[in-house]
């Protein structure tokens, strides 16, 4: 199995005499759970227990939690919208499979407010670029709004009842011309390995970015790690969209994590 898998356990079993349990009694059931958002939308929340292993970046040894949410589920345009790992402490205990047994429960419904908080998003983007196209007749703006009902039918069905039902309000005599910033997309590819990648930059991207965050407490941030660091998380970002072929994403994807890896590593060394 090569170097950093994240299928290679930390360790073999537990030393006789020791009181700890051995690894493969170190996972507990998870979660398939479907959930019908407020607009209708199907979702299908899937958390696992991939038990004790070795994270390939911080190479530290940890009890994993992996969150996947699929919406549309059950459809043809079914597609991953959230995916996430969730890192503990490698303990091989039976009281740590309880915390782990909790963890997954309040997993599971901190994911359906995440459902819930990108459909507000969402709805609040349909609306504003419906509003944007009526007064501008703008083709892109057209385009748009039409992808995101393709993508999202009961979430553009409820945005357009919303509208219906405030047409008098002070938020329907909004200016055309406001914006709603679009809701930040990733793409969440089906296959195992590329979605893992996919998390791992994520994961970089926070660990950097609260990492610098303490550096520039410090004092210790100079203004071209700071140039360095904005460009790089930009390109990160840029990677996770969706928008480039398939081949060149993969290819910037490992490029970008590389990167990622290097300049976390530099700023952590600079850290007091």
């Amino acid at each position: 199995m090569p170097p950093g898998d994240l299928s290679r356990p930390s360790g073999g079993g537990s030393p006789p005499g020791t009181g700890l349990l051995d690894r493969s009694r170190c996972q507990v059931g998870g979660v398939n759970q479907n959930y019908s958002s407020r607009a209708g939308t199907p979702y299908h929340i899937q958390i696992e227990d991939r038990g004790p292993i070795v994270d390939r970046v911080s190479e530290q040894e940890v009890r994993r939690l992996s969150l996947i949410v699929y919406a549309n589920y059950g459809e043809p345009n079914a597609r991953i919208v959230h995916g996430a790992d969730h890192d503990f402490p490698d303990l091989r205990t039976h009281e740590h499979n309880r915390f782990i047994e909790q963890k997954i429960q309040e997993l599971a419904a901190q994911s359906r407010q995440v459902i819930e908080e990108k459909e507000n998003r969402y709805v609040a983007r349909i609306k504003a670029l419906v509003r944007e196209y009526y007064a501008t007749k703008d083709e892109a703006t057209k385009k748009e709004f039409e992808q995101a009902n393709a993508a999202f039918p009961f979430v553009f069905s409820r945005a357009w009842m919303e509208m219906k039902a405030d047409k008098s309000s002070a938020d329907a005599a909004r200016p055309a011309s406001a914006q709603v910033e679009a809701p930040e997309e990733i793409v969440y590819p089906l296959d195992d390995e590329l979605r893992e990648r996919v998390i791992e930059i994520e994961r970089l991207i926070s660990a950097l970015g609260q990492d610098l965050s303490r550096l520039k407490q410090q004092g210790g941030a100079d203004d071209i790690l700071l140039q360095t660091c904005r460009k790089l998380v930009t390109r990160a970002k840029e990677s996770l969209s969706g928008r480039e072929p398939l081949e060149f994403s993969t290819r910037r994807r490992d490029m970008t994590r590389g990167s990622l890896m290097t300049t976390w590593r530099q700023v952590k060394s600079r850290l007091k």
